[in-house]
Protein backbone atom coordinates (compact mmCIF):
# COMPACT_ATOMS: atom_id res chain seq x y z
CA UNK A 1 0.00 0.00 0.00
CA UNK A 2 1.26 3.66 -0.87
CA UNK A 3 2.31 5.00 2.21
CA UNK A 4 1.19 8.93 1.52
CA UNK A 5 3.24 10.52 4.54
CA UNK A 6 3.63 14.14 4.56
CA UNK A 7 7.84 13.64 4.70
CA UNK A 8 7.54 10.85 1.94
CA UNK A 9 5.35 13.29 -0.58
CA UNK A 10 7.84 15.87 0.11
CA UNK A 11 11.28 13.62 -0.33
CA UNK A 12 9.47 12.51 -3.00
CA UNK A 13 9.80 16.24 -4.66
CA UNK A 14 12.90 16.26 -3.71
CA UNK A 15 14.21 13.16 -5.32
CA UNK A 16 11.98 13.53 -8.40
CA UNK A 17 13.99 17.19 -9.17
CA UNK A 18 17.21 15.71 -8.37
CA UNK A 19 16.93 13.15 -11.12
CA UNK A 20 15.71 16.12 -13.35
CA UNK A 21 19.18 17.80 -11.95
CA UNK A 22 17.62 20.88 -10.65
CA UNK A 23 16.47 22.12 -7.29
CA UNK A 24 12.73 22.00 -5.99
CA UNK A 25 12.98 25.65 -6.71
CA UNK A 26 14.34 25.07 -10.07
CA UNK A 27 11.51 22.31 -10.53
CA UNK A 28 8.67 24.47 -9.23
CA UNK A 29 9.32 27.15 -11.97
CA UNK A 30 9.31 24.57 -14.60
CA UNK A 31 5.92 23.90 -13.47
CA UNK A 32 4.37 27.25 -13.90
CA UNK A 33 4.91 27.12 -9.84
CA UNK A 34 6.08 29.99 -7.59
CA UNK A 35 9.78 29.43 -7.24
CA UNK A 36 9.52 29.21 -3.61
CA UNK A 37 6.37 26.62 -3.78
CA UNK A 38 8.81 23.60 -2.75
CA UNK A 39 11.01 25.12 -0.18
CA UNK A 40 11.82 24.00 2.97
CA UNK A 41 10.32 26.60 4.55
CA UNK A 42 6.87 26.33 3.20
CA UNK A 43 6.40 22.37 4.03
CA UNK A 44 5.54 23.72 7.67
CA UNK A 45 3.42 26.24 8.93
CA UNK A 46 4.52 29.49 11.82
CA UNK A 47 3.33 26.71 14.14
CA UNK A 48 4.57 23.82 12.55
CA UNK A 49 1.68 22.42 11.76
CA UNK A 50 2.41 19.91 8.41
CA UNK A 51 2.08 21.60 5.24
CA UNK A 52 1.23 19.40 1.70
CA UNK A 53 1.54 20.22 -1.70
CA UNK A 54 -1.52 20.63 -3.51
CA UNK A 55 -2.74 18.00 -6.19
CA UNK A 56 -2.90 20.60 -8.22
CA UNK A 57 0.91 21.48 -7.98
CA UNK A 58 1.62 17.75 -8.48
CA UNK A 59 0.05 17.31 -11.30
CA UNK A 60 1.48 20.35 -12.87
CA UNK A 61 4.95 19.20 -11.61
CA UNK A 62 4.15 15.42 -13.36
CA UNK A 63 2.86 16.72 -16.77
CA UNK A 64 5.68 19.43 -17.01
CA UNK A 65 8.41 17.06 -16.50
CA UNK A 66 6.62 14.05 -18.43
CA UNK A 67 6.89 11.91 -15.12
CA UNK A 68 3.63 9.31 -14.69
CA UNK A 69 1.94 8.49 -11.43
CA UNK A 70 3.59 4.99 -10.83
CA UNK A 71 6.64 6.51 -11.02
CA UNK A 72 6.09 8.97 -8.58
CA UNK A 73 4.59 6.57 -6.49
CA UNK A 74 8.01 4.97 -6.59
CA UNK A 75 9.85 7.72 -5.31
CA UNK A 76 6.96 7.78 -2.23
CA UNK A 77 7.29 4.20 -1.30
CA UNK A 78 11.28 4.30 -1.81
CA UNK A 79 11.44 1.46 -3.59
CA UNK A 80 14.06 2.49 -5.40
CA UNK A 81 15.31 4.17 -8.79
CA UNK A 82 12.11 4.29 -11.02
CA UNK A 83 12.59 2.52 -14.49
CA UNK A 84 14.95 4.83 -16.28
CA UNK A 85 15.34 4.60 -20.55
CA UNK A 86 17.54 6.66 -22.73
CA UNK A 87 16.86 9.50 -24.95
CA UNK A 88 19.00 10.05 -27.26
CA UNK A 89 21.48 12.84 -27.17
CA UNK A 90 22.89 15.61 -29.90
CA UNK A 91 24.05 18.95 -30.06
CA UNK A 92 21.36 21.85 -31.42
CA UNK A 93 23.97 23.09 -34.13
CA UNK A 94 24.61 19.39 -35.35
CA UNK A 95 20.95 18.70 -35.66
CA UNK A 96 20.80 20.03 -39.08
CA UNK A 97 22.75 17.92 -40.45
CA UNK A 98 22.07 15.27 -43.15
CA UNK A 99 20.57 12.20 -42.19
CA UNK A 100 20.08 13.08 -38.71
CA UNK A 101 15.87 12.68 -38.62
CA UNK A 102 13.55 10.64 -40.68
CA UNK A 103 10.98 12.45 -42.69
CA UNK A 104 8.63 12.30 -39.75
CA UNK A 105 10.89 14.35 -37.36
CA UNK A 106 12.51 11.08 -35.28
CA UNK A 107 16.25 10.63 -34.71
CA UNK A 108 17.89 8.39 -37.19
CA UNK A 109 21.68 7.89 -38.81
CA UNK A 110 24.82 8.49 -36.45
CA UNK A 111 26.19 11.12 -34.80
CA UNK A 112 23.50 10.68 -31.47
CA UNK A 113 24.92 10.49 -28.04
CA UNK A 114 22.41 9.12 -25.23
CA UNK A 115 21.51 9.90 -21.95
CA UNK A 116 19.39 8.94 -19.24
CA UNK A 117 15.70 9.54 -18.62
CA UNK A 118 12.72 8.56 -16.62
CA UNK A 119 10.96 5.79 -17.92
CA UNK A 120 7.57 7.62 -18.84
CA UNK A 121 9.22 9.65 -21.87
CA UNK A 122 7.29 9.91 -25.13
CA UNK A 123 8.84 6.88 -27.34
CA UNK A 124 10.74 8.44 -29.74
CA UNK A 125 11.63 11.57 -27.63
CA UNK A 126 15.05 13.02 -27.68
CA UNK A 127 17.34 15.77 -26.43
CA UNK A 128 18.85 18.85 -27.90
CA UNK A 129 22.20 20.28 -25.87
CA UNK A 130 21.89 24.29 -26.50
CA UNK A 131 25.53 25.48 -27.32
CA UNK A 132 25.95 29.71 -26.49
CA UNK A 133 23.23 32.01 -25.28
CA UNK A 134 21.39 32.40 -28.96
CA UNK A 135 18.19 31.36 -27.02
CA UNK A 136 18.89 33.41 -23.54
CA UNK A 137 17.43 33.76 -20.88
CA UNK A 138 14.83 30.92 -21.89
CA UNK A 139 17.76 28.55 -22.72
CA UNK A 140 21.34 28.87 -22.14
CA UNK A 141 24.72 27.10 -22.96
CA UNK A 142 24.89 23.32 -21.61
CA UNK A 143 20.74 23.49 -20.97
CA UNK A 144 18.94 20.59 -22.91
CA UNK A 145 15.74 20.45 -24.33
CA UNK A 146 13.74 17.52 -24.52
CA UNK A 147 11.63 16.78 -28.16
CA UNK A 148 8.65 15.09 -28.70
CA UNK A 149 7.83 14.42 -32.20
CA UNK A 150 4.57 12.72 -31.62
CA UNK A 151 3.03 14.93 -28.61
CA UNK A 152 0.97 17.53 -30.93
CA UNK A 153 2.14 21.22 -30.89
CA UNK A 154 -0.31 23.95 -29.30
CA UNK A 155 -0.63 27.49 -29.45
CA UNK A 156 2.27 28.91 -27.12
CA UNK A 157 3.91 26.02 -27.22
CA UNK A 158 8.17 26.33 -27.67
CA UNK A 159 8.94 23.77 -30.26
CA UNK A 160 12.01 22.67 -32.91
CA UNK A 161 11.23 23.38 -36.15
CA UNK A 162 12.86 21.85 -39.20
CA UNK A 163 12.31 23.38 -42.22
CA UNK A 164 12.58 21.68 -45.79
CA UNK A 165 15.98 22.94 -46.71
CA UNK A 166 17.53 21.37 -43.36
CA UNK A 167 17.31 24.52 -41.09
CA UNK A 168 16.34 23.78 -37.75
CA UNK A 169 14.98 26.54 -35.29
CA UNK A 170 13.79 26.70 -31.62
CA UNK A 171 10.98 28.88 -31.96
CA UNK A 172 7.51 29.19 -30.03
CA UNK A 173 4.23 28.15 -32.09
CA UNK A 174 2.32 31.39 -32.73
CA UNK A 175 -0.64 30.46 -35.07
CA UNK A 176 -0.83 27.09 -37.62
CA UNK A 177 -3.36 27.50 -40.49
CA UNK A 178 -3.50 24.83 -43.73
CA UNK A 179 -1.11 27.25 -45.68
CA UNK A 180 1.21 28.97 -42.98
CA UNK A 181 2.41 28.68 -39.68
CA UNK A 182 4.10 31.66 -37.65
CA UNK A 183 6.77 30.79 -35.02
CA UNK A 184 7.75 33.75 -32.61
CA UNK A 185 11.61 34.12 -31.83
CA UNK A 186 12.43 32.53 -28.10
CA UNK A 187 15.20 34.99 -28.40
CA UNK A 188 14.27 38.42 -28.11
CA UNK A 189 16.51 39.95 -30.91
CA UNK A 190 15.42 37.19 -33.43
CA UNK A 191 13.19 37.87 -35.85
CA UNK A 192 9.71 36.43 -36.07
CA UNK A 193 9.05 33.99 -38.90
CA UNK A 194 6.57 32.59 -41.15
CA UNK A 195 6.67 29.87 -43.36
CA UNK A 196 4.20 28.32 -45.74
CA UNK A 197 3.73 24.74 -44.80
CA UNK A 198 5.15 23.27 -47.97
CA UNK A 199 8.39 24.50 -46.77
CA UNK A 200 8.11 22.64 -42.85
CA UNK A 201 9.48 19.54 -42.81
CA UNK A 202 7.95 19.11 -39.37
CA UNK A 203 7.21 20.48 -35.94
CA UNK A 204 8.35 19.02 -32.88
CA UNK A 205 7.24 20.10 -29.47
CA UNK A 206 9.79 21.00 -26.78
CA UNK A 207 8.10 19.07 -23.49
CA UNK A 208 10.95 20.52 -20.96
CA UNK A 209 14.48 22.24 -20.47
CA UNK A 210 16.90 20.78 -17.93
CA UNK A 211 18.56 24.15 -16.24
Amino acid sequence: MLALSHSAIWTAIDALAARFRMTPSALARLAGLDPTSFNPSKRRSAGQRPRWPSTESLAKVLLATGTSFSDFAELVEGAGTPQRRTAPLIGLADAGAAGRFDDAGYPAGGGWDEIDFPGSIEEGAYALEIAGDAFAPAYRDGDRILVSPAAQPRRGDRVVVRTADGAIAARELVRVTANRVQLKPIAADAPQLTLDMKDVAWIARILWASQ
